[in-house]
């Protein structure tokens, strides 16, 4: 009896975990700045469907996780702020949280500008850690990672 039990909570469980598959489409790239042979603009891009959003890396505390970046160490790439957002950013009072939330709809860009050390192909990677939310449900923070070749 104890067997069919776990088998229905073990299957009911795996489907509730299949359909939270993440719905954010992640894209990432690189482009030399012109004038400078040693500057890229790396641009990471997070598409939702309708109804979806992905807070802000301003959101503040109390609230939603806001998206983080984390860029590996690379002794060749310097980089000295974090990415600027640049996309339609909504400002919310959220009564789940009981503060202002800032958050993006359908897509956003988060631009990062960074500097090779010469004239040396290399990479940029690191990962991406965020939270994505409807108007009725949240899904649990996500890390993905990511590896921008800059040539």
């Amino acid at each position: 009896m104890y067997k069919y039990l776990f088998l229905i909570l073990f299957s009911a469980l795996a489907g509730s975990v299949s359909a939270q598959q993440n719905p954010v489409k992640w894209t990432f790239s690189a482009k030399k700045l012109a004038g400078d042979k040693n500057k890229y603009e790396l641009k990471i891009t997070a598409t939702l469907p309708k109804g979806w959003h992905i807070y802000s890396q301003n959101t503040p505390e109390g609230g939603p996780e806001p998206t983080k970046f984390t860029f590996a160490k690379n002794a060749l790439v310097t980089n000295t702020s974090k990415p600027k957002e640049v996309g339609k950013l909504v400002k919310q009072h959220d009564e789940n949280f009981g503060i202002d939330v800032l958050h993006y709809a359908d897509k956003v860009d988060f631009v990062q500008v960074v500097t090779v050390k010469g004239k040396i192909k290399t990479n940029v990677s690191g990962e991406v850690y965020y939270m994505v939310c409807t108007d009725s449900r949240c899904l649990p923070p996500t890390t993905t990672p990511f590896n921008i070749a800059l040539k």
